[in-house]
């Protein structure tokens, strides 16, 4: 019997709330993302931990879009954002935003100033700031902190019917100016911005600064649960003293470690600057960490939500080996993925006592780790054959398997080949290499008595078809591009795409579909692109079959 996983932390609250009957014994998660960009691998965390609980406990969560910024926020991304959760294989109980509360949070800031519990500061941000102290030494009050309510009112309501420039005034919580918390020095609540809304156009011109909705759209929807990452931590006594003074649902916020991942960032600032400054080509680059980038690169759901199992969930951050989710990837790939035949650096095979005119189809199974093989396929076998420029050498060492003059290699679901002799182009180079076969060795009806420790994949020359391979890689060079000194887009790695512009595919892989994944052969899994064609494929590398920077690694 296998022995019973144990629970994280969150599980072991949850477990004692459910024991305990608090909130009736419900749980209520959110994913509440900013929509000012695409969702990345470190959201997949957020997210399969959010919808997780709610599922293993029988409970719902909603999708509640925190979009209080209109300035960077665009409709696009929320789109995106929601293919991304319905991709990963969840599905939200309700579809909110943050804006739906716009007029509840309005009141609230109203209820706080009648409590004299906030107020209307003139000040600069920079005044603001300065005034706010060091968190060693207290702040000053502002000459606008000791307003009337009657003023603070007046003033809000002005705000809000527009008669106010950006930046001239900002609503602030009285608090404390002397806490050790720098949150709790008399925060932000609103802020005048002139600019349109994606949902509430141009309704509004203050909005809500984040710690003032965030806790305050929990209360509303009566989470139960409000999952956040470790850099919130200093902000939960403001989400508390919110929802005290203002005497809502007593959500709570409670924290995890983010997602880091070796040899990528997770900044959505940062990822922005790469997709406006060209380093790759849009925010679903197959080098991105973003979710679409990944999906469009060939990674499946499964593969991701097992990461985010496999790494659990912590309360200290860490780096996550970018090798650990590659090596989720090809654990799902190996049991799911067909197998193909693609020559990518093509360099033609000639069997001279094989009939010209002749061909032949050979039996192949199209998965051969599952059993059965989820069924096979013909491969079409003719005189002239593509292979691999690296699996024939010149003059090879001792230990060899595959073809030199002289040497013998068997042909991937077909027959033993010995090399013969070359043929070479006017510079010298190798250009043809011409071999003979054994008839009585045809894969699956062998009676040659002949062993060979090589196996090489090919294409029909006649039957080929021309497809454009794109091998992606890491986007940095180094581990920790965001701690490195200088610009961290100085360490992109110059080799993270190769255009292999003229590879040869078996005919079978012009019926590829978008999301079908493929390992060829000896190279690694491959899915098609979306700017493939059929007159055009592109087919873009996921992962190699083994991992190669381990190796590099070690010699750095």
């Amino acid at each position: 019997m296998s022995e019973e996983k144990s629970l994280n932390f969150l599980e072991e609250i949850v477990e004692k709330d459910i024991e305990t009957g608090k909130h009736g014994g419900r749980v209520l998660t959110r994913f509440p993302p900013e929509p000012n960009g695409y969702l990345h691998i470190g959201h997949a965390k957020s997210i399969c931990l959010n919808f997780g609980l709610a599922q293993k406990y029988g409970g719902k969560t909603n999708l509640r879009f925190d979009d209080t910024n209109p300035s960077t926020e665009e409709t696009e991304y929320v789109d995106s954002i929601k293919a991304d959760v319905n991709w990963l294989g969840f599905q939200w109980d309700q579809e909110l935003y943050s804006s739906d509360y716009f007029e509840q949070l309005y009141s609230f800031a109203v209820a706080l100033i009648k409590k004299d519990l906030a107020y209307v500061d003139d000040s600069t941000a920079e005044e603001i700031a300065t005034a706010k102290g060091t968190p060693t030494e207290p702040g000053d009050p502002t000459p606008n902190r000791s307003r009337s309510i009657e003023e603070n009112l007046k003033l809000f309501e002005e705000m809000r019917a527009g008669k106010y420039p950006d930046g001239a005034k900002v609503l602030r919580a009285k608090i404390d100016l002397a806490s050790p918390n720098m949150h709790l020095r008399d925060p932000l609540l609103y802020r005048i911005k002139h600019i349109d809304h994606h949902r509430t156009g141009s309704n509004w011109c203050i909005y809500p600064m984040y710690d003032f909705a965030h806790g305050q759209s929990d209360a509303i929807e009566e989470i139960t649960h409000s999952i956040c990452t470790l850099e919130f931590i200093p902000h939960r006594p403001l989400y508390d003293w919110f929802i005290n003074q203002l005497e809502l649902f007593p959500s709570h916020q409670f924290e995890f470690a983010r997602l880091n991942i070796t040899y990528t960032i997770m900044s959505k600032r940062k990822l922005l600057q790469l997709v406006n400054e060209k380093h790759v080509t849009s925010w679903d680059d197959p080098r991105m960490p973003t979710i679409s980038g990944l999906r469009r690169r060939g990674y499946t759901p499964q593969s991701i939500r097992h990461f985010c199992e496999h790494i659990g969930v912590a309360k200290r951050e860490n780096n996550i080996e970018m090798s650990l989710l590659e090596f989720c990837i090809r654990e799902d790939l190996n049991k799911s993925a067909w197998r193909r035949m693609a020559v990518l650096d093509p360099i033609k095979l000639i069997i001279t006592n094989y009939p010209e005119g002749q061909e032949e189809f050979l039996h192949s199974e199209n998965n051969p780790e599952v059993e059965g093989g989820e069924g096979s396929r013909d491969i079409p076998f003719s005189r002239e054959l593509w292979i691999e420029r690296d699996d024939f050498m010149e003059n090879p060492p001792k230990k060899f398997f595959r073809l030199g003059v002289g040497l013998m290699a068997r042909l991937k679901s077909a027959y033993i080949v010995k090399c013969e002799d070359v043929v070479k182009d006017e510079h010298g180079h190798v250009c043809e290499i011409h071999c003979s076969y054994i008839p009585e060795s045809k894969s699956g009806n062998d009676t040659s008595g002949i062993h060979v420790k090589g196996t090489m994949h090919w294409v029909s020359v006649r039957h080929a078809l021309t497809a454009e391979i794109r091998l992606y890689d890491r986007l940095f060079q180094v581990e920790d591009p965001s701690s490195e000194e200088g610009d961290f887009k100085e360490y992109i790695n110059p080799n993270s795409l190769q255009v292999l512009e003229n590879a040869y595919i078996e005919p079978d892989l012009a019926n590829a579909k978008m999301g079908e994944n493929y390992q060829f052969m000896r190279k690694g899994y491959f899915v098609l692109d979306k700017e493939s064609t059929p007159k055009h494929l592109i087919f873009n590398r996921t992962v190699t079959l083994k991992d190669a920077w381990v190796k590099l690694k070690t010699t750095l």
